[in-house]
């Protein structure tokens, strides 16, 4: 909104009566000044942790007094029960001082960002109905959307996210490079424009990677940082597709608009700087499924749009782990073998079974993440 304002203003004062020159060049300096990527990604970033600190409290009292608060969920852990009472749905605060500052410094005509705010509605949507069912058992037993429900609505978004990126006359990149398959440290496309064949591994890579991040929701803080961390790397990479000096420099393919997705980013890592003040050990609340599954489904829009589905592989590798444990634990051992193969899963479990305290599995994982943004901002030069 206040994006627009400004472009808005920028145009009519460069047109402004030279009867008001200094007016005019003041207004032009402002309005200027705000049209800049990085300016409104600081100004996002800002925007976005004060809208936390103004909505955290209030919601944390209104979830606490509604009963909107964590059931039992049983890992076989010391710690199993330590989150008992604590309001949930606290994904609320990451969307809603997530969306004000997009709204407010982003172009919201960019398809791109069009995009990635449908992710975060439909998303959102999915972990709210969730978490409304788990905090409201049904004759005593708790709820929650099953298995296939949720795959089957993850993968509903993917096939459509994969529609629009797909046609043409609606993507917001060229169609040889929509269908084109890219690896990290590698400058060229693997698969030069498979078409519609494209379309099966968006579908997949948005399943993955939604799920992931809300499998390692387990303990306080423990998904928040690793997403920021992943957002930063998809903010850098945005911006540097979309400025053709760079994007050449750096042999990525031009997304034209691409850029506006930093200021998004910037204000999704805001909010969870934010997020994280209240849901640092011990929690004030967790974000449940509506947050997990929130930036779950923004990263895979972010990857896909970005052309770096693989590259999350490195950037959200605490994800992944997190993910490759759980499914080894219960698909392959109990399942198939009849037995474990960890103590418990997933790894953030594990880890904590062993005897390391929950913050410490905590930062160790934080660290870890840390560290593989690094080696994902690298990806963008050893290429």
């Amino acid at each position: 909104m206040l994006y627009h304002l400004a472009s808005e203003a920028f145009q009519w004062y460069r047109q402004a009566p030279v009867s008001f020159p200094v007016i005019g060049s003041d207004v032009l300096l402002i309005t200027r000044f705000l049209m800049y990527l990085s300016v409104r990604a600081i100004l996002a970033i800002l925007t976005s942790f004060v809208v936390t600190m103004l909505v955290g409290r209030r919601l944390i009292r209104l979830l606490h007094a509604h009963h909107v608060r964590d059931t039992i969920k049983d890992f076989g852990t010391i710690s199993a029960t330590d989150k008992r009472g604590t309001p949930t749905m606290g994904g609320l605060i990451i969307i809603a001082s997530l969306v004000v500052p997009v709204l407010l410094w982003c172009d919201l005509t960019n398809r791109f960002v069009q995009i990635a705010l449908a992710a975060t509605a439909w998303f959102g949507a999915i972990g709210v109905v969730d978490d409304y069912l788990k905090v409201r058992p049904y004759r005593g037993r708790i709820r929650g959307l099953g298995e296939a429900q949720k795959l089957a609505l993850q993968g509903l978004f993917g096939l459509g996210l994969g529609i629009v990126y797909l046609t043409p006359a609606i993507s917001p990149v060229p169609p040889e490079v929509a269908g084109s398959f890219y690896v990290p440290f590698y400058k060229y496309a693997v698969l030069h424009d498979i078409g519609w064949w494209y379309l099966p591994f968006v579908v997949f890579v948005t399943v993955l990677i939604s799920n992931s991040v809300n499998l390692t929701d387990g303990m306080d803080g423990l998904a928040i940082m690793p997403a920021n961390f992943a957002v930063l790397v998809y903010g850098v990479i945005a911006y540097a597709m979309g400025n053709v000096v760079y994007a050449e420099y750096l042999r990525y393919d031009y997304l034209h608009g691409s850029g506006e997705l930093l200021v998004f980013c910037a204000a999704l890592f805001g909010a969870g700087l934010g997020f994280l003040w209240y849901n640092a050990y011990p929690a004030e609340i967790i974000m449940g499924d509506t947050g997990s599954m929130a930036l779950g489904g923004i990263l895979a829009s972010l990857a896909i749009m970005l052309k770096q589905e693989v590259l999350f592989l490195i950037v959200g590798g605490v994800f992944v782990a997190e993910t490759l444990s759980s499914f080894i634990q219960q698909k392959i051992g109990e399942n198939f073998l009849g037995r474990r193969i960890f103590y418990r899963a997933p790894l953030h479990h594990q880890m904590e079974y062993r005897g390391l305290a929950e913050t410490k599995v905590v930062i160790r994982l934080w660290i870890i993440a840390g560290l593989l943004a690094m080696v994902g901002l690298a990806s963008m030069k050893l290429r």
